[in-house]
């Protein structure tokens, strides 16, 4: 059985946190979509460690860790962030179904979004989208074709003479042939002897009754299908990517472990009914350091929805709940949490298809001093109990986590 972490408001939750403190009790961590253009950051002993693709479990010695087939990725950046760990070989494995993210994805990335101007989705430019749109297409690289670079050759020369047109309309320029292969010929030297079929690594770890967690990236109102769309990544976030990101049954999945955080956060363009624009918002960005790990950009804050995460806990089936993030509250007088929308003159409790038309109903909650650095349940302040405990009613998944800090074992079990 295989048990997951999934974020379930818009990214940035703190699953990297949680992923660490849950790794040492697996065999094997495994991330199923995304690509670089996702972040998660672990302080240990005070240190950051900023992860891009490499899964949480990196950090522990006895896990085997594994890139599946439901990411994107751009070689030059696995490179990159592989240079601090060493005797990697037995311990990484990455899954030769993945496709690979070229430099033209990345470039037609950015002079997309430009001529968008103030309709930008606000991607981070890194060539997820369309390394994901070739995917669809059918028109993609893989790892598995780093093995025949004669053929390499000729798929990269048809795939940018195919670009010319998009080159032409939005005024940028593609690389040549030979760069790029000569990237991939540096790249595939490193980065193949860890190159296999990650499906079947897990079904043999399956059968030796191994126990494996995978960990997504970016979060479920990111999802392509049950997102904010058109505002949202290019893949599947919620537990059914885990399932086709990884080659995994549903069957075999058993805890589902949602993670959010004790407020609300979302970067780019989108809906997001609960920000707030004042004093609060702001607080809540500076004490919570919402600067991207990847893009560095700063990222827009806002109250808690408890109707976004109960709606995201219903589509990935969270069996638990991790609220991280819960000592940057600490201080205000007054918390506020979202409890139903008004909607076409109407009070509702779900989601509706046309988002954007929402505006969002609060219940407001007494504050609390502090929380910081508590690892024990019954030394949370008394309005810290009463908030965690509406959140646990209101949403109807119990609350297994709680993080109180950075550090990576200020976690309270509950």
């Amino acid at each position: 059985m295989a048990d997951l972490v999934v974020g379930i408001q818009w990214g940035d939750e703190g699953k990297g946190k949680i992923v660490d403190a849950l790794a040492k009790r697996y065999d094997y961590v495994v991330r199923y979509q995304g690509g670089h253009n996702a972040g998660h950051t672990i302080v240990v002993n005070g240190q950051k460690i900023a992860l891009h693709l490499i899964p949480s479990g990196i950090l522990y010695p006895h896990c085997k860790n594994v890139i599946g087939n439901g990411v994107v990725i751009d070689p030059s950046a696995l490179l990159r962030e592989l240079e601090p760990f060493t005797n990697l070989q037995g311990r990484l494995f990455i899954s030769d179904k993945a496709h690979i993210i070229l430099p033209y994805h990345s470039m037609l990335d950015k002079a997309k979004e430009l001529s968008k101007k103030d309709k930008a989705i606000g991607t981070t430019g890194k060539g997820i989208g369309p390394a994901y749109t070739d995917k669809v297409a059918r028109n993609g690289i893989r790892m598995v074709d780093l093995r025949s670079f004669g053929t390499l050759e000729q798929k990269v020369t048809n795939t940018i003479n195919d670009m010319q047109i998009l080159q032409e309309k939005y005024a940028f320029t593609l690389p040549s042939v030979d760069s790029v292969m000569s990237a991939l010929e540096s790249s595939a030297k490193v980065l193949l002897p860890f190159v296999c079929d990650t499906t079947q690594l897990l079904w043999k770890a399956q059968e030796e009754g191994k126990k494996i967690l995978c960990e997504g990236a970016q979060g479920s109102m990111l999802d392509i299908d049950h997102g904010t769309y058109p505002f949202v990544t290019s893949s599947s976030t919620t537990a059914s990517g885990a399932c086709s990101g990884t080659g995994l049954a549903p069957r075999d999945l058993k805890e589902v472990i949602g993670v959010a955080k004790a407020y609300c956060t979302r970067v780019g363009n989108g809906v997001f009914p609960t920000e707030d624009f004042g004093n609060e918002g702001e607080y809540m960005r500076q004490k919570g350091a919402e600067f991207g790990t990847t893009t560095g950009r700063s990222r827009r804050c806002g109250w808690f929805d408890a109707v976004a995460v109960k709606y995201a806990c219903r589509l990935n089936g969270c069996t638990k709940l991790g609220i991280m993030k819960m000592d940057v509250l600490d201080g205000l007088e007054t918390i506020k949490v979202c409890t139903a929308y008004e909607y076409k003159g109407e009070t509702i409790t779900y989601i509706p298809t046309d988002y954007e038309n929402v505006k969002p109903i609060y219940t407001e909650f007494a504050g609390w001093e502090s929380v910081a650095n508590i690892r024990d349940e019954s030394k949370l302040p008394k309005n810290a109990k009463v908030y965690i405990d509406f959140l646990e009613q209101y949403i109807g998944v119990k609350i297994s986590l709680i993080s109180t800090s950075p550090e990576r074992e200020d976690v309270i079990v509950c």
